[in-house]
């Protein structure tokens, strides 16, 4: 195999790829990325043995094969050379990388032992501008829970439910959900995949080029650009969130996000747990007024805000909070409280399509 290629490109597409080895397996070969040329192309794949990727590239093809590069060690490599063309030379047993005044030879591992693409033809899709896409994977990723006792709450909670496509989170202390109108009759379904592999998938290079979810069997397969990711779904049932999100409130606000955020922010500096905040809303005053009290001292805030409906004063996790007003991206954030051992949601202007719930704590 030989072929000549932009170090710039051949870099994004070893990042790509890096993100399926796994160095953890018994089997050697698996921490290894695979490329074959063919064509005007080559095409890198990885896989840990629950998620696949494969990425193709142009390139200029002198000579068509395959190889399997040690992964890490390829991309140390491609990511400190010059930008420039990078020639690539390989076999089954070894490859030299040159650029410029630097070459590098290094072994490989054995192509015929490594996994074949997986072929799966998707049951449903989906097909969304990948910008929309990742401002909604961020917005929910950061509530996944990191508890892997409870593996259901580790992924984020995919649907396509009467023309819209949601995404959910949550870690049973808040929770978060994006919603998108979608255009035409859409198929429902759901599934629920790694908060780690989404978060992946929104870091993305951005292209203007729409994503593609669909689902097979027990997998979700994502195509975009000129990359196909393929990856186990989390399996059982995930909980209900639609009966978590209270129907009415009490007392809404409407109050300016960043204010809001700076208050709680410094409300939270004399807790260094960050634990509890006290929310108390007045209609009276049209206020928000937040406090805290420790050994160290007491801080209160006072946050302007269009209040309607009854006083109320609740406890919430600050840290939590901040979580929720930092995913969104509206000036004005309106909070809703049915009462002060309910939940409190938090929503963006309407075209934002984001809500945030948070459980309150006891002061």
């Amino acid at each position: 195999m030989k072929f000549s290629i932009n170090q710039a490109e051949l870099q994004n597409s070893l990042v790509i790829v890096q993100k399926g080895i796994t160095n953890k397996s018994t089997m050697p070969v698996l921490s290894g990325i695979y490329a074959e040329a063919k064509g005007d192309e080559v095409t890198f794949q990885s896989t840990d043995l629950e998620l696949s990727i494969q990425y193709t590239v142009m390139a200029l093809v002198e000579e068509e094969g395959k190889a399997v590069f040690p992964g890490k060690l390829i991309s140390d490599i491609v990511k400190n050379l010059p930008d420039a063309a990078v020639h690539v030379e390989a076999d089954e047993e070894s490859a030299i990388v040159s650029c410029e005044s630097s070459s590098f030879s290094i072994r490989c591992l054995n192509p015929v032992d490594f996994p074949a693409f997986p072929e799966i033809l998707p049951e449903q899709s989906v097909s969304v501008p990948f910008d929309d896409f990742s401002t909604m994977a961020r917005k929910v990723c950061r509530v996944v829970s990191r508890d892997e006792s409870r593996a259901i709450l580790t992924g984020v909670y995919i649907a396509v439910e009467e023309g819209t496509l949601k995404l959910v989170a949550t870690d049973s202390y808040r929770l978060a959900m994006t919603q998108l109108p979608l255009e035409g009759q859409r198929e429902d379904f759901n599934a629920v995949v790694a908060g780690s592999f989404m978060s992946d998938l929104a870091s993305l290079p951005k292209t203007g080029e729409d994503i593609t979810l669909s689902l097979a069997e027990n997998q979700i397969i994502v195509s975009y650009g000129g990359t196909v990711f393929i990856n186990r779904r989390i399996e059982g049932r995930y909980p209900n969130y639609k009966q978590l999100i209270p129907s009415s409130y009490e007392t809404r606000c409407i109050v300016d996000r960043a204010a809001l955020s700076s208050a709680v922010k410094r409300a939270s500096l004399l807790d260094h747990s960050g634990s509890q905040v006290r929310v108390s809303i007045s209609a009276e005053s049209q206020s928000i007024q937040l406090s805290t009290s420790q050994d160290a001292g007491s801080t209160q805030e006072l946050v302007r805000a269009d209040v309607e409906g009854a006083d109320v004063e609740i406890g919430f996790n600050s840290h939590y909070m901040n979580e929720g007003l930092a995913a969104m991206d509206s000036s004005r954030v309106f909070l809703e409280i049915q009462g002060p051992l309910k939940p409190g949601i938090m929503k963006g202007d309407e075209g934002e399509n984001y809500l945030y719930l948070v459980m309150p704590v006891r002061i």
